[in-house]
């Protein structure tokens, strides 16, 4: 019996840590990768301002080519909307929404995925000499929940290895033309 009492004194103990560790943890997320393509913001551009040309370049629907994908507002820039559906959960549900444009420099997307949250991603194209730095970012607010202030210390492995992926696929894109 005073076996089982520690067990559960020491669960209870445990469980408190995971808590209060969680707080201590960063309640905001970023990540941030970048790639130097070989020509000019403005051949860049269209591909991270128009929510259809990302489909030939995301590394999301390798994961699942049948995601149901539904696009709303303007064709390009803001107000430009992609919502995507897959069972796969490496993809999920949904929307992306373009709310700032600076043309072939800057592009702001607000994300929503539902029950998970929302999210805030970014391009960002800048010149170096005859090629171009482009940065995607996204950041997240993991709140006062400490389960998501945990998966927060991941986001980067996570999210970071399909953001080099799509960025890699960008390149070769962008490039081949």
């Amino acid at each position: 019996m005073k076996l089982i009492k520690r067990l559960l004194g020491l669960t209870v103990l445990l469980a408190i840590a995971f808590i209060l560790i969680a707080f201590i943890l960063p309640r905001t997320v970023t990540v941030e990768r970048d790639i130097v393509i070989n020509a000019a913001p403005e051949v860049i551009f269209p591909y991270v301002n128009n929510p259809k040309k990302t489909e030939t370049w995301s590394p999301w629907l390798s994961h699942d080519p049948n995601t149901k994908l539904t696009y709303t507002g303007p064709e390009a820039g803001v107000g430009s909307k992609m919502e995507w559906d897959s069972d796969n959960p490496n993809v999920g549900k949904g929307t992306a929404e373009i709310v700032e444009s600076i043309e072939n420099k800057e592009v702001k997307t607000a994300l929503d995925f539902g029950p998970q949250g929302t999210a805030d991603a970014w391009f960002r194209l800048s010149p170096e000499g005859t090629s171009t730095k482009v940065t995607w970012g996204f950041t997240a607010d993991a709140g006062m929940n400490p389960i998501a202030r945990w998966m927060g210390l991941m986001l980067d492995k996570w999210v970071g290895a399909d953001y080099a992926k799509g960025l890699s696929n960008l390149k070769t894109l962008v490039e081949a033309q």
